[in-house]
């Protein structure tokens, strides 16, 4: 499980309107450059995380992986989301580098 800060931080952003999720919808916000950051799931597949890599890579969005995005937001069938808010994509990246540094 992804660790309690990331894991309630990417519940809070939810809840507050403030991501997309769903390839569809953060295809979508990443070519309408509303997206400020993208959280794959470790687990998505190779097709999915290469499309989503090349996508965010041309546009400049910074794309991380972790693990159980979609059961973090309450939607268990989606492998990735597109954070919409810099305030919340700042907290997000604070959220995953110090659950990196603990875990690496």
């Amino acid at each position: 499980m992804a660790g309690t800060k990331l894991f309630n931080s990417l519940g809070l952003c939810q809840r507050a309107g403030k991501c997309q999720s769903g390839a569809f919808a953060v295809e979508r916000a990443v070519k309408a450059q509303k997206a400020k950051l993208v959280l794959l799931e470790e687990t998505a597949s190779q097709e999915t995380k290469d499309r989503l890599s090349s996508l965010c890579a041309g546009r400049g969005i910074p794309l991380k992986l972790v693990p159980q995005v979609g059961q973090a937001i309450g939607r268990e069938g989606h492998v990735v989301m597109a954070v919409t808010d810099r305030q919340f994509a700042n907290m997000i990246l604070d959220a995953w580098a110090s659950e990196s540094e603990v875990g690496g």
